[in-house]
């Protein structure tokens, strides 16, 4: 059914089908994208989220975030609360190394596109989004915090 359909699509647009088509070779995988300096207080962020996270520190990692802030970690449901992301990331943690490859700050706003890895000098193991909200004492909260890994899982 579904290849009759495909020769119908190919017929009726006028694209030939051909069974031994040859097939591409997959395209190099890209290279790696650059890391950009952060602003000090966009850097602190990064580096006290990998500090807490080496030291398996669930509460510290909870603190980073805002009340309301949301976990959108890769294959598991959003978490959205210090208390939630405390007990989600209890337990969780171990070497970490971050980086930048692009941000932006918008008065109290700030996001900052990265890459992560667990073995300091290897090419990232998966990507990350942080959107950051600076709070009443003047340093950036994470409102919202999204990975994936480089890999699909099998």
């Amino acid at each position: 059914m579904v290849r009759a359909l495909f020769v119908a699509v190919a017929l009726f647009t006028g694209t030939a089908v051909f069974e031994d088509a040859p097939v591409e070779a997959p395209a190099k995988a890209p290279a790696e994208i650059a890391s950009v300096d952060l602003p000090a207080e966009l850097d602190r962020v990064l580096r006290d989220y990998e500090k807490a996270w080496a030291a398996k520190d669930a509460k510290a990692l909870a603190a980073l975030f805002t009340d309301d802030g949301f976990v959108l970690q890769d294959g598991a449901p959003p978490v959205r609360g210090r208390d939630a992301i405390e007990a989600a990331y209890t337990g969780l943690g171990g070497p970490l190394s971050l980086r930048a490859f692009a941000f932006a700050v918008d008065g109290d706003l700030g996001t900052i596109l990265g890459g992560y890895t667990h073995e300091s000098g290897a090419p990232d193991s998966g990507k990350f989004t942080l959107t950051l909200r600076r709070a009443a004492d003047g340093r950036y909260a994470i409102v919202s915090d999204m990975d994936n890994a480089n890999h699909r899982r099998r």
